[in-house]
């Protein structure tokens, strides 16, 4: 009986991440938390069923009836999961299709030894097997260094660094998400600053004011103000303050795309309107985009009663245009920097239509390039952990990157 019902957690888990709750279900979150480790951790999960199964196998659960339809359902969830892991390795074409549709055909012959196959570390077994990101000897992170008085530990960050002293070196500010209401600097995009400071990156991590007790714009105020300790004090840790890029997943993302439309707003920074608090580069990671609720549909799910009670603390009806100045799909102007925008096409938390919707919005009104790196079969937070599919983002995100880079002090042609 234990074997079969096993079985049966394996194969629904299986068909939640092929088949994930619509967003519009009262299912989404708990299918969301299920459907996110199994389709970023296939492999593991395939390897455990696998093991499980020859352990019950020896132990002789085939001799009872039970036993035969335990295995039946085990190998049906063995083939899902391995649909949902050769699926992820097709990240790889999907990504290079979006770079060469966002930055021109030929951006790789720009990009030099960052592209060359020696440049890019190989896949480590430990690091997938591990999945949970592992301390990086290449590094060193300095912890909790205060960047604004008033909030504690939420006006703190961490700066993330090569080892070896560096000076002038690109930027990243990381955004952690977490609904605007949880989630720490230490959490989030991991992956992804490691990968960059062993490359020369100076990454940059801070915590914020969180609702309820934070009301927006604080949480993007407190953004702005770690863009002013970037200009006044990271040179102190060798990074350029002339070239600051900017990221973040889900509320982060959300913050970090309004930011960088919004760079220089006085009504942002108060006490410190005349900084220049604009970034050179935005990459969203599965960011809300729209809190109007033009892709969900009112009340269909949890976002918007949330933003209304907790972040903006009024209602939609109410205030239309404070939530339209919330969003940044209303925010697209022709200021805007370089973006590109990362989203799964079964996110059960935010739709892929609002991604969609704000990147054709950037095409039309941004000068600059927008890269649309829409993921298919892929979970909201899929690179908080290392998985085949994280890694190919994480390089072609620096490769994006290193590019705006290079280009700044000239025009951005294809």
């Amino acid at each position: 009986m234990a074997f079969l019902l096993l079985s049966l957690l394996g194969a629904a888990l299986t068909l939640n991440a092929l088949l994930p709750r619509s967003r519009r279900s009262v299912f989404a979150v708990p299918s969301f938390f299920a459907a996110w480790p199994t389709t970023e951790l296939a492999p593991q999960f395939l390897v455990v069923q696998l093991a499980g199964t020859v352990v019950f196998v020896w132990r002789g659960a085939l001799e009872e009836p039970a036993g035969g339809i335990a295995l039946a359902l085990a190998l049906v969830s063995w083939v899902g999961l391995v649909a949902i892991a050769r699926r992820a390795r097709r990240a790889g074409t999907v990504v290079e299709r979006a770079l060469a549709e966002g930055l021109g055909g030929d951006y790789a012959a720009t990009l030099g030894g960052v592209d060359a196959p020696a440049s890019r570390r190989p896949l480590s077994i430990v690091r997938l097997a591990v999945a949970l990101p592992l301390p990086d000897s290449r590094i060193e992170v300095m912890r909790d260094i205060t960047y604004a008085q008033g909030a504690g530990r939420r006006h703190r960050l961490d700066v993330y660094r090569p080892k070896a002293p560096v000076t002038g070196a690109p930027v990243l500010l990381q955004v952690h998400g977490g609904a605007w209401i949880i989630g720490n600097k230490r959490q989030q995009a991991l992956p992804l600053m490691h990968h960059l400071s062993a490359h020369g990156w100076v990454c940059v991590a801070p915590n914020y004011r969180l609702s309820p007790r934070a009301t927006f714009p604080d949480h993007l105020v407190d953004v702005k103000l770690v863009l002013r300790w970037i200009r006044e004090h990271i040179a102190e840790y060798g990074g350029d303050p002339d070239f600051v890029a900017i990221t973040g997943g889900s509320a982060g993302g959300h913050l970090a795309a309004l930011a960088a439309l919004t760079a220089n707003e006085p009504g942002y920074q108060p006490g410190f309107e005349t900084v220049d608090t604009s970034v050179d580069a935005c990459v969203p990671f599965y960011g809300a985009y729209d809190l109007t609720g033009r892709f969900r549909g009112r009340g269909a799910d949890g976002m918007g009663g949330l933003v209304e009670r907790m972040v903006l603390k009024r209602t939609l009806a109410e205030d239309p245009a404070a939530f339209s100045r919330a969003s940044p799909l209303d925010q697209v102007n022709g200021g805007a920097p370089p973006f590109m925008v990362v989203h799964g096409t079964d996110d059960s938390l935010v739709p892929i239509e609002e991604a969609r919707a704000f990147a054709e919005r950037l095409r039309t009104l941004s000068p600059g390039p927008t890269v649309f790196l829409e993921l298919p079969g892929t979970q909201h937070a899929f690179e908080i952990l290392h998985s085949i599919r994280s890694e190919v983002v994480v390089e072609a995100v620096h490769r994006f990157l290193v590019l705006v880079h290079r280009s700044r002090q000239g025009d951005f042609g294809p």
